[in-house]
C-alpha cells in the first residue's frame, strides 16, 4: 500500500524538479504537477481509514516530504 504513495511521492519531486521541461512549457509542467497531485489525494482518500494518524496528518496538510519521510523509515 504504501509502495504506491512513496511512487506517487517520488514522481511528484521528479515533475517538481525538471526544470527543463518547466521552461520548455510552463502550462504542461503544471498540468503534470496537478494530476500527480490528484493521483496523491486520491490515493489518500482511498487508503485514508488504514493509514497512521502521522501519515493521514501530513497527506492532511499537504507536507508530502514529510509523507515520503515517514514511510521511508525502516
Amino acid at each position: 500500500m504504501n509502495h504506491e504513495l512513496k511512487k506517487l511521492l517520488l514522481h511528484r519531486l521528479q515533475v517538481i524538479g525538471d526544470k527543463s521541461a518547466r521552461e520548455k512549457n510552463p502550462e504542461e509542467h503544471l498540468r503534470q504537477l496537478q494530476i500527480v497531485s490528484e493521483a496523491i489525494s486520491h490515493w489518500h482518500v482511498t487508503h485514508r481509514s488504514n493509514i497512521p494518524a502521522q501519515l493521514n496528518h501530513y497527506l492532511i496538510q499537504a507536507s508530502y516530504d514529510k509523507a515520503l519521510d515517514f514511510i521511508s523509515k525502516p
